[in-house]
């Protein structure tokens, strides 16, 4: 893994992201805000994080939690405001955390101006090629211009009512209607988001995270794709009508001229050279296999992106190896660190999802009426999960309140969920609300010390009282403490700097050496159904539950020596 920048911060550094509509509410009013983060960066610091990512604080009608942006260069209201998220990005430096923001580059708000301007002209103009603007199929227009779906259910197409009043054409978005896709063909969009790229990096921001970055570009004549559509999309689709491609809307070529374009911008502002200034990048792209994911991550695009395979990779010990294996070896070929993610705002938290029958396909949501995850199955599992993922090296990516063993509310009364996917798929797909809840600071206080007033956007769980951080808070053998145990020693070790072999310890079991600047450290995580031995005088620095007379038990890692 080696490379002449191994020591750049961004290649092994653990960042913490933050939901900021769920993670702390200083003024009351039940959502989360910029004041509320800051209150709260002095726990990020004790529990060793090396950057926080904010999900959007831009101005929004909210249809999409924010991530429908209506103006990428103030915050909205419901979050603070310019100085909020300056005072944010100062406070986090003097702790020695970095802050990363996350950008929206493949739609915009419906209240955008610029969208506006395109309702508000004519077929043809220069504002509606801003966006995907087509002419319908049929001889009065009337049918969507393809058939391809929204990753939210239902048609990927709205047509919109032209100025005179009379049905016109039909836009593309691939999430909700009030989320309109951008022409990345024109040069004013991507001179427009080198702009705002600069704007936040001027206001001292280390890095974006980039939403959808597999998107931005759609085949050329965008052909029909009748594939059910996910985020997954990108991988070869077996269909009865077509042989194996990649869907048309996702991980097109023509989007790495982009990023290159990016990269430029973001080292135009390390003029020292110096790896520690560096600005960086990390995509959230849903592509497969492993090898096509590297192209984002090569010396010229992105600095990281997060490893989905890792995150989709059932509990089961050969799949884990393979997937470890596949992602080394990919990523080795453009010398690139790996990223590893476990749970973000999209997906059923680990600590639920591991807890449900290993195989299975990934729930999008659990709510009432579904089969519900064991907890105390899920929880044992996601803490030996995690521990085998921060023994890697490479990045690693964190979820807030993963520390806590937050699991998913999976008993969400349905009249609550806010997440357009439960509409959209006419309540079919239960969508990302569970995993979005706001987090528990105090058991004993209202709304769990989420913010003064009992009101919280989206409904808390009773188990999150026994789970709040002042219930963790110095606990021996708490999931807070094990985080923080190997967040430190993680550190203390370099785990992320050093190299990887493999050890042969059984069919139900990861057995690897990290082979640190600091010395080797064995890893072992025990899935199968009884306790595995490790060399006797062996030096244990951290195991993710209690041993079994020295032994690991089922679904448990140890970090050793």
């Amino acid at each position: 893994m080696a490379t002449p920048d191994d020591s750049a911060w961004w290649r092994n550094a653990v960042i913490y992201q933050i939901y900021p509509r769920s993670f702390a509410d200083r003024d009351g009013d039940g959502i989360g805000d910029l004041p509320g983060i800051i209150d709260r960066l002095p726990y990020l610091r004790d529990l060793g994080v090396d950057a926080v990512w904010l999900s959007p604080f831009y101005v929004s009608p909210q249809a999409d939690a924010g991530y429908d942006v209506a103006d990428y260069r103030d915050i909205d209201p419901l979050f603070g405001s310019l100085p909020d998220a300056d005072a944010l990005v100062a406070r986090a430096h003097e702790l020695g955390i970095r802050v990363i923001v996350d950008l929206v580059p493949n739609h915009t708000s419906d209240e955008h101006p610029w969208f506006r301007a395109a309702l508000a002209a004519p077929a043809g103009s220069p504002e509606r090629e801003r966006y995907m603007f087509r002419d319908g199929q049929g001889a009065d227009g009337s049918t969507p211009p393809n058939d391809w779906e929204s990753v939210f259910g239902g048609p990927a197409w709205t047509r919109v009512a032209e100025p005179d009043g009379t049905p016109g054409q039909w836009y593309l978005h691939l999430f909700d209607p009030k989320q309109p896709d951008l022409n990345w063909e024109l040069p004013q969009v991507r001179e427009e988001f080198e702009s705002i790229l600069r704007f936040w990096l001027d206001r001292g921001i280390d890095g974006f995270r980039v939403d959808v970055a597999h998107g931005l570009i759609k085949e050329a004549g965008l052909p029909d794709w009748s594939a059910h559509q996910t985020m997954l999309g990108s991988a070869d689709a077996e269909q009865s009508d077509r042989p194996r491609r990649r869907a048309p809307m996702w991980d097109q070529d023509g989007v790495h001229e982009i990023y290159e374009s990016w990269r430029r911008v973001l080292g135009s502002y390390n003029t020292t050279g110096d790896s520690r200034a560096d600005r960086i990048m990390c995509a959230e792209a849903w592509v497969t296999p492993a090898e096509r994911a590297a192209r984002y991550v090569r010396p010229t695009e992105f600095h990281q992106a997060f490893n989905f395979d890792f995150l989709e990779t059932p509990w089961r010990a050969e799949s884990l190896r393979e997937v470890i294996a596949s992602s080394y070896a990919a990523n080795d070929s453009v010398g690139a660190p790996t990223t590893w993610v476990l749970s973000n705002h999209d997906v059923v938290r680990h600590a639920s999802r591991l807890g449900l029958p290993a195989g299975e396909r990934r729930p999008n949501g659990i709510g009432v009426g579904d089969p519900q995850p064991d907890a105390v199955l899920g929880l044992r599992r996601a803490r030996a999960a995690t521990a085998l993922m921060l023994a890697l090296p490479g990045g690693a990516y964190l979820y807030q309140g993963e520390e806590l063993g937050l699991p998913d509310h999976t008993l969400m009364p349905d009249d609550a969920r806010q997440d357009p996917t439960w509409e959209r798929s006419q309540h079919t797909e239960r969508g990302r609300d569970g995993c979005r809840v706001p987090m528990p600071w105090r058991s004993d206080a209202p709304s769990y010390g989420f913010g003064p007033g009992e009101h919280t956007w989206l409904p808390q769980p009773e188990s999150y009282a026994a789970l709040a951080v002042d219930r963790q808070d110095g606990v021996t053998g708490s999931t807070l403490e094990l985080y923080r145990s190997m967040l430190r020693l993680r550190r203390e070790l370099r785990l992320g700097e050093g190299s990887l072999e493999v050890e042969d310890h059984g069919s139900d079991v990861v057995s690897l050496i990290n082979d640190a600047p600091t010395g080797q450290v064995h890893v072992l995580a025990n899935l199968g159904a009884e306790p595995v031995a490790i060399r006797e005088g062996a030096q244990v620095l951290l195991a993710s539950g209690p041993l079994a007379d020295g032994a690991v038990p089922t679904d448990t890692t140890v970090w050793y020596r």
